[in-house]
C-alpha cells in the first residue's frame, strides 16, 4: 500500500521568495533518506484569509511502516531547519493519503 505524506505550507509574503529556494532543496534532502519514491511541489491555488502563498508538498512514501521510520528517525531533525528559519512566518499541516488505485492514459 503506497502512502502520500502531505505537507501543505502557508508562506508569509515577505520571506517567500527565500522559503521557496529552501523547500527544493528540503525536499531533497527528505527523498535522500530513502524513505520516498518521490515528491511533488504544487501551489494552492485559493487565496487564504490569512493572507501568504500556499503550497502542498507530497512525498509518495513506500508503506505505511517506511513512513512510521521516517517520523521516527528523521523527521524532527529536517523539520528544525524550517522552524529556525521561517519560524512565525509559516505554518504547516500534515495529512497522510492511502493510494487505493491510479490511472493513466497511455
Amino acid at each position: 500500500m503506497k502512502i502520500i505524506y502531505n505537507v501543505t505550507v502557508n508562506v508569509d509574503d515577505t520571506v517567500h521568495d527565500e522559503w521557496l529556494l529552501w523547500i527544493k532543496e528540503h525536499i531533497h534532502q527528505v527523498l535522500a533518506t530513502g524513505k520516498f519514491d518521490r515528491a511533488t511541489l504544487s501551489r494552492v491555488l485559493v487565496e487564504e484569509d490569512m493572507g501568504g502563498i500556499t503550497y502542498s508538498i507530497q512525498y509518495r512514501s513506500y508503506s505505511r511502516a517506511t513512513l512510521e521510520a521516517y517520523y521516527n528517525e528523521d523527521a524532527d531533525q529536517l523539520r528544525a531547519e524550517g522552524y529556525k528559519r521561517f519560524s512565525d512566518k509559516m505554518v504547516a499541516f500534515r495529512t497522510e493519503l492511502e493510494v487505493i488505485d491510479e490511472f493513466s492514459i497511455n
